[in-house]
């Protein structure tokens, strides 16, 4: 009973903001997502990160080992999924990112942050820099066909991650009046990525829900598989172990929609992923939980 009450403690401010940005829009009041989008994720969510980093209680070593491992359960995953999308017949341009790499920011950080507190934070941010560059690289080069790789370098969250990584590196701290502004900021991060998300999934109609479901279903045992198979090749220890798998079995992002709705990709096919996966999640993470803690 005690590890049930954690679990939901845990996940019911994710999904009660996700359930008020889902409710502010089905009422058809104005939600500028645009505005929010731009403003969270060239401003709230770079602050979130260089000082998530900076100020981390893990040790750069912790850092290191869990950007590691996610990146070869990464690996892992895309080649597995690559091949089933290949072998099924499906649309690897459309469909491939989307099932690779999962909404890290929006839902797994604040879950990562819920279960281990600070700890959990810095190590979620580690994975969520790790998504981040692999949507903005190979992401981008599968829904636009190829672009300009100079393009990810003036993502404001790659700049972010960088910083961060070096201060903490090197053990810098910015003045306590900038690092205090840098956190406010920062604050804005969680719930305006948890409203947007409720908001993306009141707006988006997709079709072809079963197919999704499915998909949405082998995304989910790929990679939880391919985050376990990692950590325990690079031995990680239980807690960078458990924000890990959080992370890596993520839902859908409503990034890859947006991408996918920019480049012409099937859209609508990624809509379903976003909605039917986030959904799914609802079921699959408390019991995830209750596993890790």
């Amino acid at each position: 009973m005690n590890a049930l009450v954690t679990v939901l403690e845990i996940t019911a401010p994710v999904f009660l903001l996700a359930a008020l940005g889902y409710g502010w829009t089905r009422m058809g009041w104005d939600y500028p997502v645009s505005f929010i989008t731009r403003l969270a994720m060239t401003l709230a969510v770079p602050c979130l990160i260089f000082t998530a980093l900076m100020t981390s209680p893990a040790d750069p070593a912790s850092l290191a080992a869990i950007s590691l491992a996610a990146t070869l359960g990464y690996v892992l995953a895309a080649i597995v999924l690559a091949a089933f999308l290949r072998f099924a017949g499906f649309d690897r341009r459309s469909l491939l990112a989307p099932m690779i790499f999962g909404n890290t920011g929006n839902l797994g950080l604040p879950l990562a942050f819920f279960a281990f507190g600070q700890e959990g934070l810095g190590l979620g941010v580690a994975v969520l820099a790790v998504t981040t560059i692999g949507m903005f690289t190979f992401g981008l080069l599968l829904f636009s066909g190829g672009t300009n790789p100079a393009r990810v370098l003036r993502e404001p969250m790659l700049i972010a991650s960088v910083l961060g990584g070096l201060f903490l590196w090197q053990g810098w701290q910015t003045p306590q009046w900038l690092t205090n502004s840098l956190e406010l900021i920062g604050q804005m991060a969680i719930p305006l990525m948890l409203l947007t998300l409720g908001v993306a999934m009141g707006r988006l109609h997709p079709g072809a829900l079963f197919r999704s479901f499915g998909l949405s279903l082998v995304k989910l045992v790929v990679s939880a598989c391919a985050g376990i198979a990692a950590g325990l090749v690079l031995g990680l220890p239980p807690v960078p172990m458990a924000v890990l798998i959080i992370q890596i079995i993520t839902p859908v992002p409503v990034t890859a929609y947006l991408l996918a709705e920019k480049y012409d990709a099937d859209s609508e096919s990624v809509a379903g992923l976003v909605v039917v996966s986030t959904l799914l999640s609802i079921a699959v993470y408390p019991v995830a939980l209750a596993i890790l803690l």
